[in-house]
Parts: C-alpha cells; sequence; structure tokens
C-alpha cells in the first residue's frame, strides 16, 4: 500500500470536485492528483527515488498537499518541517535525516539556504505562480510506487517540549489506517468541509484534516496561520462543518466579542493538549456545538483515543480506544493498575510508530513488548474512558507531597481573568519543590487573588505559593505549552 494510493482513488471518484480551498482559490481532486504525478517526475529527474528522504517546509497551501503526495507517490520519504524554523534547527534536521532536499516556501529561503549549507542539501523554493509554471513543463507520471505497509512514510520531528527532538519514522499503514479510522468515526463525506488551521507539518493536522479528509473525498479549506476573527469569517463563508482545532484555538474563538452562531458546524475535535473544562463548557454554551475531546502523540499517528457522540462522550475524559487500538494505565514495572488509580497511559496497535529514526536505544525504550509508553498519566474509570492527569515529567514533589500541575491549572482557568496558566515547580530549599503559576490574563488581577482563588478549592500544599504574569505563554503547534521556554518569576511574583 502506498499512501498516495488514496488520493488517486479519490480522484478516479470525484474527478473535478474541490479538495482544497484557500481563499477564493480551489483545487480539485483530478488538478491535485495531475500536479502531485508531476511533482513525482521532477523528483526523479533529480535522481530520488523509494527510501529517499525529502524535507517538506511548508505552510498550510494548496502545495504543500501537492508535494506531500509528490514524494510518497514514488516511494521515497516525507520529511515536514515547521516553516518558522532557524538556521541551526534546519541544519540539525536535514543532516539527521539525511534528507536529498528541500522543498521550501520562498519566505524561508535565508534560513534554509544557511541551513543546508552546512549539509550540502539540494533545495527548491516554491513560489506559487512560478512552481506551477515549472510543474507545468514537466509531463506527469501516474504511476505510484508500490510501498508495504510497515515502509516509512514520513518522519515526523517531535515538537521538543522538554527535550532534544527525535525523528518519529511512522509507516504508510500506520497514516493510512488512522485517517481512515477518524474519517469513519467523524462520519466524514463528500459533503463535509474541513477547517484547515491546524498545521499540515504536524500529525494532528495531517492525519486528522488532510488524509482524513482526502479519504472521505471531502473539502479542506486552509488557514496559513490561525487568527481566530478569520477562522470565524472562514467557517461561515466556507460553509464549514468540521473544526478541529486545540484548546489555545478555542479559547481565541471564546474572546471574539458579539459571536455565537456556528450552526453550520457539526462536529468540533480538540486534541493536541488537555482542554480544561471551563473552557469546554464556555464554548459548548455560547456556540452550541459539543467539543469531541482525543487524545494521541506524533508516536501514535496521532489518534489513539477519542469520545463519540451521545452516550460515547464523556465532557472531562479523553474518551475510549479507537477502533483496533489498546490502551492501559500501568504502573513502573508495567503492570496494569486498578481502574481509577493513576499510572502511566500505554499504547499499542496499528497506530504506533515504526520507532525513531536511527536511534534504536530510544526506541527500545519507548516500545516495550509492542506498548508505547506515553509518558503521561492518567487513570481509566470502569466504563473504559480514560483521562488524562499529566506528564509524568512535569508532576511537582512538594515537601513529600505530589502536585499534578494540571488540577491546578484547570482551577486557575476557571478564573474569569485566566486566559492562559501553566503550573510548574520551582527549586526549594527545604521543600524541594515549590508550586508556581504562570499566568496570562484577560484582565488585571492581583497575583494574590489567584492564589487566594486556588487556595479555596484545593489542597493546602497544591496551590501556587508564586505567581507570575507574562503576555502570552509559549505553546508548540499543537497547542502544548512548552515549560522548558518559560522564564523565572518576573513580574507579580510574590511569596508566602
Amino acid at each position: 500500500m502506498n499512501l498516495a494510493d488514496r488520493l488517486r482513488a479519490a480522484a478516479e471518484r470525484l474527478g473535478g470536485r474541490t479538495v482544497l480551498t484557500l481563499d477564493r482559490e480551489g483545487l480539485s481532486y483530478r488538478a491535485l492528483e495531475v500536479m502531485s504525478a508531476r511533482v513525482g517526475a521532477m523528483l526523479r529527474r533529480r535522481g530520488i527515488g523509494p527510501g529517499d528522504r525529502v524535507a517538506v517546509m511548508l505552510p498550510n497551501v494548496p502545495e504543500f498537499a501537492v508535494v506531500y503526495y509528490g514524494v510518497l507517490r514514488i516511494g521515497a520519504v516525507v520529511v515536514p518541517l515547521d516553516p518558522l524554523l532557524k538556521r541551526r534547527e534546519i541544519a540539525a534536521y536535514l543532516g539527521d535525516c539525511a534528507a536529498r532536499l528541500v522543498v521550501a516556501w520562498h519566505a524561508c529561503a535565508e534560513a534554509v539556504e544557511a541551513g543546508s549549507a552546512a549539509t550540502g542539501t539540494d533545495y527548491l523554493f516554491v513560489v506559487p505562480e512560478e512552481f506551477r509554471r515549472l510543474l507545468r513543463s514537466v509531463a506527469p507520471e501516474h504511476g505510484v510506487v508500490p510501498r508495504e505497509g510497515g515502509e516509512t512514510a514520513v518522519i515526523l520531528y517531535s515538537a521538543g517540549t522538554t527535550a532534544r527532538a527525535k525523528g518519529i519514522e511512522l509507516t504508510h499503514a500506520n497514516l493510512g489506517g488512522n485517517a481512515a479510522t477518524v474519517a469513519r468515526m467523524h462520519a466524514l463525506g463528500v459533503d463535509d468541509v474541513v477547517l484547515g488551521a491546524l498545521p499540515l507539518y504536524h500529525a494532528f493536522g495531517q492525519t486528522c484534516a488532510l488524509n482524513a479528509t482526502v479519504h472521505a473525498g471531502g473539502r479542506l479549506t486552509l488557514m496559513p496561520r490561525f487568527d481566530a476573527a478569520r477562522a470565524l469569517e472562514v467557517i461561515r463563508r466556507d460553509g464549514v462543518t468540521v473544526f478541529q482545532g486545540v484548546p489555545a484555538m478555542y479559547i481565541a474563538l471564546l474572546e471574539q466579542p458579539g459571536v455565537s452562531d456556528l450552526s453550520l458546524l457539526r462536529i468540533c475535535a480538540s486534541g493536541g493538549s488537555a482542554m480544561p473544562p471551563a473552557v469546554l463548557r464556555a464554548y459548548e454554551e455560547r456556540f452550541g456545538c459539543a467539543i469531541v475531546e482525543g487524545y494521541g502523540l506524533s508516536e501514535t499517528s496521532p489518534v489513539s483515543a477519542s469520545n463519540r457522540g451521545g452516550a460515547g462522550r464523556r465532557p472531562g475524559s479523553i474518551g475510549r480506544p479507537v477502533r483496533d487500538v489498546e490502551m492501559r494505565v500501568v504502573d513502573d514495572a508495567g503492570r496494569p493498575v486498578p481502574c481509577g488509580e493513576i499510572g502511566e497511559i500505554v499504547v499499542r496497535g496499528p497506530n504506533v510508530m515504526k520507532g525513531y529514526w536511527n536511534d534504536p536505544a530510544a526506541t527500545a525504550e519507548a516500545v516495550r513488548g509492542g506498548w508505547f509508553h506515553t509518558g503521561d498519566l492518567g487513570r481509566v474509570d470502569e466504563d473504559g474512558f480514560f483521562f488524562l492527569v499529566d506528564r509524568r515529567r512535569d508532576v511537582i514533589i512538594r515537601g513529600g507531597y505530589t502536585v499534578y500541575p494540571r488540577e491546578v491549572e484547570e482551577v486557575l482557568y476557571e478564573h474569569p481573568a485566566v486566559r492562559q496558566a501553566a503550573v510548574v515547580g520551582v527549586p526549594h530549599p527545604e521543600l524541594g519543590e515549590e508550586v508556581a503559576a504562570v499566568v496570562a490574563v484577560r484582565s488585571e488581577v492581583p497575583p494574590e487573588e489567584l492564589r487566594a482563588w486556588v487556595r479555596e478549592r484545593v489542597a493546602a500544599y497544591k496551590y501556587p505559593r508564586r505567581v507570575w504574569f507574562v503576555d502570552e505563554i509559549p505553546t508548540s503547534p499543537t497547542g502544548k505549552i512548552i515549560k522548558r521556554a518559560l522564564g523565572p518569576p518576573g513580574h507579580g511574583a510574590v511569596s508566602p
């Protein structure tokens, strides 16, 4: 199987129906198929073949899909990279995967030229009109190179929120199966319009937006950069029926004044990081569309669990495992813990990655006995619903007491002035760690008020003794707070 076969099959079935839109421009299934076949032919002219790595450094524009499927159809491996990367990061990733070529957006030219110089990697810049003229000069080669399901299709570099990014090898079977699961679970069809605001270079946007939409024969309307006001315009203009986002996007939509009617939406899906219950309740009350929260990681293609509609939804949970996927909560020895007890979430199934690129030791540490160890702490109830508690590495030990940051963050989000919140441990000479909160606010509020707000709602050892304010809390493209990027306490810091 080759993931590019999904596009070829859809093009044969749907022909002139639109698959991608960006503002007023549209691309049909037939056009996407032909353009990707031209890209494949062009890459072959450059000597690129099965197994070779091609880095793709493009924003959410139609050319991303054109190049993505063009690389896959000749059996090569796509290495999607964030267009905002700098020279040093580009050089590290290109060198690590030994990419033969990087196809990059024209605005990235300076950084790509500098980064690729260190590795000797060839590059091609995409300027939309010039790129289309280039492709028209190349005869399409419509054949798709057969690939085994277990062969690598994509190498994703993790967000690296706490450590050096690793190359995650996802196979044709990983990605194709997960896209089909998403399409089936959300009942995607040819009349659906999906908002493509999630970055396509990440697993969430790539699987749940691009590949699932193509699998279902729907339409993906793209946003190169998420802006809440603009997103609302696009939802109304294009008749969006499916919105997939991270919690930060839902928070931003809530901050838009005077908006209450999103009646065209039939599905709102959230992932990437835990959804604060206060945000979920406020969104559903205001917009009338239930949020279906799911769970996954890049290493799991990414979807592992999800809520469903009706009785299959439990607000506050990450749902149940998706089709053919198993999940457990285990102790440090890998033994399942009783229902309701906290342990590490592990995942087994056809969505689990092939491994970390050129890192067998890290792969063996992460995947044991077929189970991928997520590093996330959670619990499962008697009905099989999983609940995310926190990242194992983020847990704070204060004077021997365990504090889960997410619990404290959820309380902070309930305060009307709080827009973003991150709870971290800071060194303490006697207690080992002290609880601290980093907060971005909608309106001015004294740090003492936030401290008291939490103290009234949690055990005495859990509330943050230190609070400091920032304009914006740094997050990854999927909305995960990058805690290692949080600076030392500054404005607004208070002590007990």
